[in-house]
């Protein structure tokens, strides 16, 4: 059965609970709405007081006590409720502990969020214009209610490392330069058809750009004033909060210790898997040779953003055509992936999903550093297939097609890291097992990356729970310069991307392994199927079953598997 073949399933009560959850939600939170595609919020911003994250916790709250009073009536309720209480659940032990209003990174906190939402408002037209104005005007109060909301978490202790506060001062700064965020956002302000805005429009939102960025300014002087002096120097989150970083980011419980131990063994391994591979690209040489020759083949190269963005949705499109009706039953309205360069330089590379009615289709989006002209397809083609197909593209997409079958929550909202980087990093060797990936630079690219994500399981979690360091670094306790030394023997990007790299890692614990241990996941949990299916097993249907069900957290995921 496919996602067009299944029959229309009756809504049920606990189909209801999670369509009233999503519906309050959104509500809550203009920002989410936009970023799902939810029509009707763009021209407000999330409400960042204390009061308004009480209302999301209040939320939670509710619909946990409203599960609680009925019954599945088949097996979509039962995964529906063990995944709300799940992810619910998670949420109120991170607010009890404090770090879901006291968050402050390098990527993913609201001092991003508060600017990155602009990213995905349409600008074709005067009126979609007017709307940015208008929303653009809210970012002042909101980045006051912030401060209001970061002030109490500080007087109460609970305060991000001082690493991750003045990553937001820097980003803060970098915003607000000449030659930053606002500024090259009313540079380029103009109509689909490259004519200027209406004299009013445009009057509107260089007032409301400006006041933005004299918020954001306002803002990192507060932050250098009013936090960082109270924010903690070490780096190292300790095994408590750890802990509870990992089982929201996995939607697993897993043993670090033996995970810490698995990352330095399957390090190893990519390490001789490059070694061999690039005895294939140029004998004799050893890895950063071969890195050195592939960088320099004319073969790979790539010149400017153009010539980027063309061939990575070439090679998205590519994916899409050979894998439907073989691999995978893609969804029609799946078939169209946009690929797109980001208005940002922080480096990041990122996928945002379809809209529910698939108007605005998913997004590949590309934030190129500041100066980065010349670009390798052969480091490259692995990150296409994971924010891409079979990757992000495929599973979110189809999750949100299954209209049919699952409620609002289960398609767009609920969302687990490791469920779904773990898919991403899990496509990238699907697409290795199926051939796509034989080229040697090709596959060393591939190789590269797989490093990189081993190399963080390692480094992330011997740093926040203060494991020993590898020999290979001198042992003992992490420090700063022994996470780069180990981030730069085992990743091959530039060190401008590389200390972007760190800085997450060791402001934002648990996330960056769950690309990693979900892939290791993945795959045993395919190993396990396999085993208990034997001849009748199918791969296709394997990954059918998986993905219908949503991104919900790994254990669940397993638990509904085998349950089939």
């Amino acid at each position: 059965m496919t996602v067009e073949t299944a029959p229309t399933r009756q809504p049920t009560a606990v189909d209801a609970i999670a369509d009233e959850y999503f519906d309050a939600a959104i509500a809550l939170s203009p920002n989410l709405a936009t970023y799902l595609g939810i029509p009707g919020h763009d021209e407000d911003i999330d409400d960042l007081s204390p009061a308004g994250f009480d209302a999301h916790v209040d939320l939670a709250r509710r619909t946990l006590e409203r599960l609680s009073e009925v019954e599945p009536t088949d097996a979509i309720d039962e995964v529906t409720i063990a995944a709300m209480r799940e992810r619910l659940g998670l949420q109120l032990e991170t607010a009890g502990a404090g770090w879901d209003r006291a968050a402050l990174n390098n990527l993913a906190s609201p001092v991003q969020g508060c600017r990155d939402i602009f990213d995905l408002m349409p600008t074709d037209t005067a009126e979609q214009w007017a709307t940015i104005a208008t929303r653009m005007g809210k970012v002042p109060a909101a980045l006051e209610q912030l401060k209001v909301t970061l002030a109490e978490s500080t007087d109460r202790g609970v305060v991000s490392s001082r690493r991750g506060v003045q990553a937001c001062i820097d980003q803060c700064a970098e915003f607000t330069s000449p030659d930053g965020y606002y500024a090259g956002l009313l540079a380029g302000a103009k109509l689909s058809d490259g004519s200027p805005l209406p004299e009013e429009v445009a009057a509107d939102l260089r007032t409301n750009v400006e006041a933005a960025a004299a918020a954001y300014q306002s803002l990192g002087e507060w932050l250098e004033e009013r936090v960082l002096p109270h924010a903690p120097a070490a780096d190292a989150a300790g095994r408590e909060r750890y802990a509870l970083a990992s089982r929201d980011f996995l939607g697993a419980t897993v043993d670090l210790e033996e995970t810490y131990q698995w990352g330095q063994e399957e390090l190893a391994r990519i390490t001789a898997d490059m070694e061999a591979t690039a005895q294939r690209i140029r004998p004799g040489a050893t890895v950063a040779e071969a890195i050195a020759h592939l960088k320099a083949d004319p073969a790979y190269q790539l010149h400017g953003t153009d010539e980027l963005k063309a061939w990575m949705q070439g090679k998205a499109d590519e994916a899409i055509a050979m894998l439907h009706g073989t691999h995978f039953d893609i969804p029609e309205p799946a078939h169209r992936i946009e690929c797109l360069i980001a208005p940002t330089q922080t480096g990041g590379i990122y996928y945002t999903g379809p809209s529910d009615d698939f108007s605005r289709p998913g997004r590949m989006w590309w934030s190129v550093p500041k100066g980065e002209t010349e670009f390798g397809t052969w480091s490259e083609l692995s990150t296409v297939y994971h924010e891409g197909v079979p990757g992000h593209h495929l599973q979110v997409a189809q999750a949100v097609f299954q209209r049919k079958l699952l409620n609002k929550w289960r398609r767009m909202m609920c969302w687990t890291s490791g469920h779904g980087e773990g898919w991403a990093l899990y496509a990238e060797r699907l697409m290795a097992e199926f051939g796509h990936m034989d080229d040697p630079g090709n596959r060393m690219g591939m190789l590269c990356m797989q490093s990189l994500r081993a190399a963080r399981v390692v480094l992330d979690i011997g740093v926040h729970c203060g494991f020993e360091a590898p020999a290979e670094v001198g042992g003992g306790e992490w420090d700063y310069d022994k996470a780069w030394a180990f981030l730069t023997a085992h990743a091959f990007e530039s060190e401008g991307m590389l200390r972007f790299e760190l800085d997450r890692y060791l402001t934002w614990p648990g996330q960056a392994p769950s690309y990693k241990i979900g892939e290791r996941l993945w795959l045993q949990l395919r190993d396990e199927v396999r085993a208990r299916e034997g001849n009748a097993f199918s791969l296709k249907d394997f990954h059918a079953r998986a993905l219908d069900l949503g991104s919900v957290g790994l254990d669940v995921l397993r638990d509904a598997l085998l349950a089939q």
